[in-house]
């Protein structure tokens, strides 16, 4: 089954059992923004600084939150 098909269905769901499934969705993936390595902070500006230098040099390419979104469903 799909996002596709199951979001439909989940937004008909009263408003209570929607935060439920949502509670229960985001505890099986578990904290997103844990990262496996502790960095300092000195660390993550430096981190910071070089993801924003390859963006601006054009080595990479930004996307939006929206297309993430969409390669990640597929």
């Amino acid at each position: 089954m799909s996002i596709d098909q199951i979001a439909p269905e989940a937004l008909k769901l009263p408003t209570r059992e929607r935060a439920m499934l949502a509670a229960s969705l985001w505890e099986s993936v578990g904290d997103p923004f844990e990262f496996s390595v502790d960095l300092d902070d000195e660390a993550a500006l430096k981190l910071a600084e070089a993801r924003d230098q390859e963006i601006e040099s054009g080595q990479v390419t930004a996307i939006s939150h929206e297309q993430l979104m969409h390669r990640l469903r597929q």
